[in-house]
């Protein structure tokens, strides 16, 4: 399969996790690596996770969440196979300094501890403006 990156093409982002409009949480695929990868989300107007112009902090696990789907996602497009769906295992901590709101520009960046059995331990960064947003480490899991 061809490395598509860095893109932000809306469909074949979406192409790569199972959640579809209007929960799409991630428009960007910036960077991809076995243990890596920055992904991108711009808030729009409308979004499910807006109250009063400010993007909630369930909307913050949700788009890291998908970040983490959209690693999976695309290591499975580098395989020539369909994405598999999964789901949050576990959340282990999470800290939002900060809650974004409409039209910010949010970047976040999964590291890959462990994976194990369709099981991934993963610690995530969000930042807005290079500023470091939200923190978390989340374990996932593969259906």
């Amino acid at each position: 399969m061809e490395n598509r990156l860095p893109t932000s093409d809306k469909d074949f982002v979406e192409s790569l996790i199972p959640q579809r409009f209007p929960f799409v949480m991630v428009h960007e695929l910036s960077e991809y690596s076995e243990s890596h990868l920055i992904s991108g989300f711009e808030i729009k107007e409308g979004n499910l996770f807006i109250q009063d112009g400010v993007f909630q902090a369930s909307g913050l696990i949700e788009h890291q969440a998908q970040s983490v789907a959209l690693h999976t996602g695309y290591k499975y497009h580098l395989l020539g196979k369909d994405a598999p769906t999964g789901y949050i295992g576990a959340i282990k901590s999470f800290e939002a300094e900060v809650l974004p709101k409409t039209g910010d520009l949010l970047t976040s960046e999964v590291t890959i501890l462990n994976e194990v059995m369709g099981v991934t331990l993963v610690d995530i960064i969000t930042r807005l403006n290079g500023e470091v947003i939200a923190k978390s480490q989340m374990k996932t899991a593969v259906k």
